[in-house]
């Protein structure tokens, strides 16, 4: 049965607000900025495979290679924006119920997918001289 609270409050998703307390709003927008941040690295990735896929377009004689590491990019966008709001919705369910912070699950897989993605652009820069 809902309340009146749960009944005229517009914000989604539902399930998350219909849980525990409201926590201090200023974890809430810390929480909000976090996913932000989140997204706005995902764009900056798909933005750098975008960019290489163009470079790679424009050159004498496109390479597979340039091609491989401007998809590695697009991917680890995509999975970025794809956790960004898993991540925001499991701390905001955290705030609620007074539990601990989730660890971050994604945070070491994308900066170790970084880190080959970066050697991979090295091998690239010195093989080819992009």
């Amino acid at each position: 049965m809902e309340t009146d609270r749960e009944a005229d409050d517009p914000r989604w998703p539902k399930r998350l607000y219909e849980q525990g307390e409201e926590p201090d709003p200023r974890f809430t927008l810390a929480n909000e900025r976090t996913f932000l941040a989140w997204i706005r690295t995902a764009l900056a990735l798909m933005a750098g495979g975008v960019g290489l896929e163009a470079l790679n377009a424009v050159v004498d004689r496109p390479n597979p290679l340039r091609t491989a590491l401007a998809v590695m990019l697009l991917l680890a966008g995509v999975l970025c924006s794809a956790t960004a709001f898993a991540r925001w919705m499991s701390t905001e369910r955290a705030l609620r119920q007074g539990r601990p912070l989730p660890a971050p699950r994604f945070a070491p897989v994308l900066g170790y997918g970084l880190g080959v993605i970066g050697v991979a652009a090295c091998v690239l820069l010195f093989l080819t001289g992009i």
